[in-house]
C-alpha cells in the first residue's frame, strides 16, 4: 500500500488526522520544519526530532543541484544521507524555479533554467521531478507545478494552471507506487475561486493519495489565503489529507486548521531563530531589544525546550547581539518546539471540540 490517512476526530471543518508513512506515522495537524538543502539550519536531527517532528521538507531543486539526486541515492537515499530517521516530504522544485525569474524559460515540456550557484543549465520535467524525488527516497512526492506569480492577471493564472493540471497527469503517470510512499497533487488558480475549484477537480479526477494548495502565502494577505482555503477544500477528497504549502504564521495554521487543513511547511521558525525572534505563549518576542538585557526569566515558562529550561532572557539576548551560534540553535529549538506544541495543542482542541475558542497572543516585543 502507499500512505494512509485515517480521520480520528473532527470539529467542525477541523480533522485530527494519523498519517502513515514508511518512515513513521504523523499525527495531523502537523507542521514540517523545512530541511531545504537535507539540513534543517541550526539543528542536529536529534534536536530536531526532540521537538517532536516526526516530518521534515526537502527540496527537489536545491538537492538536484547540490550534491545532486543521483549521489545521494548512492549514499543510500536522503533518510541516511542526512541521519533522519523519520518521515521526509519533497517540495518538487517548482516554487524555486519560479523565483529564478530571469533565469529560466517555461515550456510545455518543462523548465529550461540556469543554476543560480554556477551559471549551469538544467531541464526540469515532472518526469525527472519525480525521478529525483524517487531517488532520494521521498515518503511524500510532490507534483512538479508551476507557481503563479502574485498579483497576475487572470489570464496568466489560467494558463498557468492548466499547465500545471498537464504536469500533474505526468506527474502521476511517472510516480512509481512503493510501500508507504505517495505522491500529492497541487491545486493552482491564484485569487480566483472559480479556478481553483476547476483545478482541484482535475487533479480528483487524476487521483492522488493527498492534495497540496499551492500559490498562496506568496503576498496575497491572510483573509485572501483563508478565502481560498474556503473555496477550495470543499472540493478535495475529505479522506486525503489537505497540505497548505508555504505556510505560516502561528494564526495562518490556527485559521487554516479550523478551515480543514492538515499539513504546514514554512521557514519562519527557523529564519525567525537565526535573527533574534522567538515564539511564546505570551506572544512574539525580539530578543534584540535592549528590554530583555537585564531579564533572568526564560523565554515561555511553559516551554518544554532547552533554551526556556536552561537559558535566561537576558542570555539570549546577549547571544543574539553578540552573533553566536548558540543563538540562533536555541531559538531555532525553542520556535519549533513552540510549532510542535502549537499543532499539538490544536490536535487536543479538536479531540475535544474546542477549536472555535482556540485563542493565540500577543505581537512583537
Amino acid at each position: 500500500m502507499t500512505i494512509g490517512f485515517d480521520i480520528l476526530a473532527r470539529d467542525g471543518a477541523a480533522r485530527l488526522g494519523r498519517l502513515t508513512t514508511a518512515h513513521g506515522v504523523i499525527e495531523t495537524p502537523v507542521f514540517m520544519p523545512v530541511g531545504t538543502a537535507a539540513t534543517v539550519k541550526a539543528m542536529t536531527p536529534d534536536a530536531v526530532a526532540l521537538t517532536g517532528a516526526r516530518l521534515v521538507l526537502g527540496n527537489t531543486y536545491h538537492l538536484m543541484l547540490r550534491p545532486g539526486a543521483e549521489r545521494i541515492a548512492a549514499l543510500g537515499g536522503l533518510h541516511r544521507f542526512m541521519n533522519w530517521p523519520h518521515a521526509i516530504l519533497t517540495d518538487s522544485g517548482g516554487f524555486q524555479v519560479m523565483s529564478l525569474a530571469a533565469l529560466r524559460k517555461i515550456t510545455e515540456e518543462g523548465v529550461a533554467f540556469r543554476s543560480h550557484l554556477d551559471g549551469s543549465r538544467y531541464l526540469l520535467t515532472p518526469e525527472r521531478s519525480v525521478e529525483i524525488q524517487r531517488l532520494l527516497g521521498s515518503d511524500i512526492t510532490m507534483a512538479f507545478d508551476e507557481c503563479t506569480p502574485f498579483p497576475a492577471e487572470r489570464g496568466q493564472v489560467e494558463e498557468s494552471m492548466e499547465l500545471s493540471m498537464r504536469w500533474a497527469e505526468r506527474s502521476r503517470a511517472a510516480f512509481e507506487p512503493r510501500p508507504g510512499q505517495g505522491i500529492f497533487g497541487i491545486v493552482q488558480g491564484g485569487v480566483h475561486p472559480d479556478l481553483r475549484e476547476r483545478s482541484a477537480a482535475r487533479l480528483v479526477g487524476i487521483g492522488f493519495e493527498g492534495y497540496a494548495l499551492g500559490g498562496l502565502a506568496i503576498g496575497e494577505g491572510q483573509q485572501t489565503t483563508f478565502a481560498m482555503v474556503e473555496a477550495t477544500v470543499p472540493y478535495l477528497p475529505q479522506d486525503r489529507p489537505h497540505y497548505l504549502m508555504g505556510v505560516g504564521k502561528p494564526s495562518d495554521i490556527v485559521g487554516a486548521v479550523r478551515r480543514g487543513v492538515d499539513m504546514f511547511d514554512c521557514v519562519l521558525p527557523t529564519r525567525s531563530g537565526r535573527t533574534g525572534q522567538a515564539f511564546t505563549r505570551a506572544g512574539t518576542l525580539n530578543l534584540r531589544n535592549a528590554r530583555h538585557a537585564d531579564d533572568p526569566a526564560p523565554l515561555d515558562a511553559q516551554c518544554r525546550c532547552p533554551a526556556c529550561t536552561g537559558f535566561s532572557r537576558a542570555y539570549l539576548h546577549h547571544l543574539t547581539k553578540a552573533g553566536e551560534i548558540l543563538g540562533s540553535m536555541l531559538l531555532t529549538t525553542h520556535n519549533l518546539t513552540y510549532y510542535a506544541d502549537l499543532t499539538a495543542d490544536l490536535r487536543a482542541a479538536i479531540r475535544e471540540g474546542r477549536v472555535a475558542e482556540f485563542e493565540l497572543a500577543g505581537d512583537a516585543r
